[in-house]
């Protein structure tokens, strides 16, 4: 038995292991993780260095091979956790050891320390006023000056005493030699919050609100480790349920990660949690330099911070005394990673939750199919809110039927009804925002007379435009031209939809002049603060209109919004994915919840060319449950996850012949297995073009695999890796696996 160790995390880049033997004593004790002493260099000097790998294949001459000390005593430190973590991931989501360490310890770079200087009084009281007497007998005026600061407050930063105070550094060094002072250096951490002040009053929760946290916190206290969903509907308060759970947690010594969308992640959701927490709590987001993500993850590690709030990343904070993992939204796609290994934070915050003795908490308004499965099932605790906070009602939801917005001659983007309704709130100076559901635009081809949507004939889900009039099937490779007239009713208006947010912020503007229209989406928001600047703006009632897309809809508060408009519901109902109708609903709900927040009821105008399907109608109503019954009776059938497991495999070249020689080669091996009844009930589509099939001159290839069990898939994944490794003619072509897609390659 052989074990691959990294010698030293802290400094060592992290594509660097050394292999050593096992020794017999210690077989059954060694798992991947653990701290070891192991012999190091030409001297053999002792040297602690962590297992990353367990495994029966030497890599060199076993003669030359040296030999496991031993395990380090003491704690576990928590690097050892996150490695073993980080084997975790590579062992489920298919990835290198090494792209794996990357992500769990992700600051491991070298990135200048900030330090900060102290002056601090070194005598006691009598002894510094006989020196202060002396100074101002001699007129020393410098020292007096300092040494009478020095009384008043023992420590002074060493920048205010020769700013403020003028004392140059040879009046400190003089002061320094004759023992009456001393200056001390030590580490200084970059803030990501600024001048944030702390204050506020606290949230007084509502009777559903507090049976929640009772819950949660009463199960944690009796050392029960489990795993919640929340399902709380809009505006029902879930993020004080989060603030109360943790407050009852750190008073215990223990530590919270809260999880949440980086485009959810503004300052008023921020400013909350300071305002409970203060200096204890920190944030990670994209914008923030690499000083600063390191600095926060040093504070974690030296136990300056009990809380930290960020997007994905933030599941790998170095916390020792880990006692909750929260994540909101957790229906969000961003929690799953589009890099190696692309793992979902929900099951590695369950993983990462059960290595530390954690308990996992998510929450959501519209929580993935996924995730209510198995909360029905009994693997979740399923927890609910109900109402609005101060019962305020949901608002009133309107359906447009597009297709008969044009029957009427009305060839405008936005419907008569909304038109109407936004008149009306422009008069009594209320705000409105216009939603463009454009998340996951692929190009699908529709009829605007009667809503016929291009499908592929053997995977349900639409066919995508290409360059050239093709649709394509992302599943299965199925391709035909691009129709001239709709095939259903003989329109000639069928094509796809090609209206963005700027089109619609001129049409806006058109209509009425005279509203005062903000637009937010990425070209917008690039800058550093471009999301606060514009959602401040808003708030500040400085606008009347917020166009946008996703990023307008995720948590923001703004209590003079009554108007919501869905421009085109459309959009993600017919991506080619099979999350296409869970994801509108999603959309659909939350943008629907925006509306009303304040003490003025809120209405909400949908507009679609598919008023029937029921995500559009069950959206409408808020109906979560009804829609989860329609989404899985669907998924059921066509074995879609939850009730089936996918796994998606890419392959990469440069040259496209050898993508597809290569990945050919792979579907073979894999039907040979199955003529040979190794892998029964293992369903293989494809091979077939990515979704994207070239980028940056790298052409792409998909397959497909569908089977009842993960595991069994994993296992398949497993003997790939092993197949490509000891084949030279994948050494030009780079492979990558998706469990359980939810972006797709």
């Amino acid at each position: 038995m052989y074990a691959n160790v990294i010698i030293d995390i802290s400094h060592e880049k992290l594509d660097k292991t050394f292999q050593y033997k096992v020794p017999q004593e210690l077989r059954e004790k060694l798992a991947v993780g653990m701290q070891v002493e192991v012999p190091f260099g030409n001297g053999n000097r002792r040297n602690t260095g962590y297992v990353v790998e367990l495994t029966d294949e030497p890599e060199y001459d076993i003669t030359k091979l040296k030999e496991i000390v031993g395990v380090a005593e003491g704690g576990i430190p928590i690097e050892s956790q996150l490695i073993a973590l980080a084997g975790w991931m590579r062992e489920n989501y298919g990835a290198t050891m090494n792209q794996a360490l990357k992500t769990v310890l992700p600051v491991k770079q070298k990135t200048k320390v900030k330090k900060q200087r102290l002056v601090r009084l070194a005598l006691d009281r009598d002894e510094a006023e006989e020196k202060l007497a002396l100074f101002q007998k001699k007129h020393h005026m410098a020292r007096a000056r300092l040494l009478a600061s020095l009384m008043e407050q023992n420590l002074l930063p060493y920048e205010a005493v020769t700013g403020k105070l003028h004392i140059t550094a040879s009046v400190i060094r003089a002061m320094e030699e004759m023992g009456i002072l001393t200056v001390e250096e030590k580490r200084a951490y970059r803030s990501p919050l600024g001048e944030m002040k702390r204050g506020g009053g606290r949230v007084v929760l509502n009777e559903g609100q507090r049976e929640v946290a009772a819950r949660v916190w009463e199960d944690f206290s009796r050392g029960l480790r489990k795993t919640y969903l929340l399902r709380g509907v809009t505006g029902s308060g879930k993020t004080a349920v989060y603030i109360e759970i943790i407050e009852k947690l750190v008073s215990t010594g223990r530590q919270a990660i809260v999880l949440i969308p980086e485009i959810a992640l503004t300052y008023q959701t921020v400013l909350r949690f300071f305002q409970r927490f203060g200096e204890r709590v920190s944030i990670l987001n994209s914008k923030m330099s690499q000083g600063e993500r390191y600095d926060q993850f040093e504070r974690a590690r030296d136990g300056e911070l009990d809380v930290m709030i960020g997007p994905r990343s933030a599941l790998f904070t170095p916390f020792a005394r880990l006692g909750m993992i929260i994540i909101d939204e957790e229906h969000e796609t961003s929690y799953k990673s589009e890099t190696m290994p692309r793992y979902h934070a929900r099951e590695t915050a369950i993983a990462r939750a059960k290595m530390a003795g954690a308990s996992v908490l998510l929450g959501s308004a519209t929580p993935s199919i996924e995730s209510y499965y198995h909360a029905r099932n009994g693997d979740y605790i399923l927890l609910q809110l109900d109402k609005r906070i101060e019962e305020k009602p949901l608002p009133a939801c309107y359906t447009i039927d597009l297709r008969e917005e044009l029957r009427q001659g009305n060839r405008s983007i936005l419907s008569e009804k909304l038109q109407e309704l936004m008149e009306q709130r422009l008069a009594k100076h209320q705000q409105i925002m216009l939603f463009l559901n454009r998340r996951g635009l692929a190009g699908f081809v529709s009829c605007r007379a009667c809503g016929h949507v291009m499908k592929c004939p053997h995977c349900d889900v639409s066919l995508s435009q290409h360059m050239g009039g093709k649709l394509v099937c992302h599943y299965c490779g199925y391709t035909q031209s691009a129709p001239q007239t709709c095939p259903e009713c003989g329109s000639k208006y069928i094509g796809g939809f090609k209206a963005g947010t700027q089109k619609i912020e001129e049409i806006v503007k058109k209509r009425f002049p005279k509203a005062r229209a903000l637009r937010m989406d990425l070209d917008t928001t690039r800058s550093k603060d471009g999301y606060e600047k514009i959602l401040s703006a808003f708030a500040n009632q400085e606008a009347d209109i917020l166009i946008g897309t996703q990023m307008i809809v995720k948590g923001h508060d703004f209590p003079n919004v009554t108007l919501v408009g869905v421009v085109a519901a459309d959009l993600s109902l017919h991506v080619s994915d099979f999350h296409g109708a869970e994801r509108t609903f999603q959309l659909i709900t939350q943008a629907a919840g925006r509306a009303g927040r304040g003490d003025l009821p809120g209405e909400v105008v949908i507009q679609t060319y598919s008023p029937r399907h029921y995500a559009i109608e069950l959206a409408g109503r808020q109906d979560y449950e009804g829609f989860y019954e329609a989404e899985i009776a669907y998924r059921s059938f066509a074995h879609y996850p939850p009730c089936g497991h996918m796994l998606v495999m890419m392959v990469a070249s440069a040259d496209e012949m050898t993508a597809i020689l290569s990945i050919e080669l792979l579907a073979k091996k894999i039907r040979q297995a199955q003529d040979k009844g190794k892998l029964t009930g293992l369903q293989v589509i494809g091979p077939a073009e990515a979704a994207v099939a070239k980028i940056k001159d790298v052409y792409r290839r998909v397959l497909y695999f569908k089977h009842q069990e993960y595991r069994t898939l994993v296992q398949m994944k497993d003997v790939l890796e092993q197949f490509i490794s000891r084949h030279r003619e994948f050494q030009s072509v780079a492979v990558q696996f998706d469990f359980d897609p939810v972006n797709g390659f």
